[in-house]
């Protein structure tokens, strides 16, 4: 019995945490939100609301598996799309913020693509998970009816996922090659 409580301690020990949660960034008016969804990302839809002296981030959608989730903020403006590959998963977000809402917003994949939408200008952020092969599972934050005024990452890994060796084989070295310390 005592042999059997030793391994099951340490087996429970030796279970790696599965969950992050980058704390959201933004000013965090309006309502809140979460795209919290069944299966893995596998796309991404942002619209940008352009002015004369710049433009913010006004919506987005995240596709899980086959189905787009409900528009985030508004639909108006420029719209971009990012239609994730086989065993792709979003392994770092990144942006920024000003004004009271989200200006940019960058999305960065385990097969070192990117998708950049917005303006370069304001506070910048940076979302990444705390264990590696954890991918992004879905954002949360505020948003005010014309944009997102403030936006969080949480960060999982997906039981089974086809995809999980390969974001465990170069994203911290893909970070730290940005400059970017990845002491977590």
């Amino acid at each position: 019995f005592l042999s059997f409580f030793v391994n099951t301690i340490i087996f429970i020990f030796s279970l790696p945490d599965f969950f992050s949660y980058s704390p959201a960034v933004g000013d965090g008016s309006g309502t809140e939100f979460s795209t919290a969804n069944e299966g893995r990302i596998t796309g991404i839809r942002v619209w940008e609301y352009n002015y004369y002296w710049g433009g913010y981030i006004s919506g987005f959608q995240l596709k899980y598996e086959s189905n787009w989730t409900a528009v985030v903020g508004a639909n108006g403006g420029n719209l971009m799309e990012m239609i994730l590959n086989d065993k792709e998963a979003i392994i770092q977000n990144s942006g920024k913020y000003y004004s009271g809402y989200i200006y940019e917003l960058v999305f960065i994949t385990n097969q070192w693509r990117f998708f950049k939408v917005g303006q370069s200008s304001g506070v910048s952020f940076n979302f990444y998970p705390t264990q590696k092969g954890n991918e992004l599972r879905f954002l949360s934050g505020r948003q005010n009816g014309n944009g997102i005024t403030s936006i969080g990452a949480h960060w999982a890994a997906i039981p089974g996922s086809a995809g999980k060796s390969d974001m465990e084989t170069g994203s911290d070295e893909w970070i730290r090659s940005r400059g970017v310390e990845t002491s977590r």
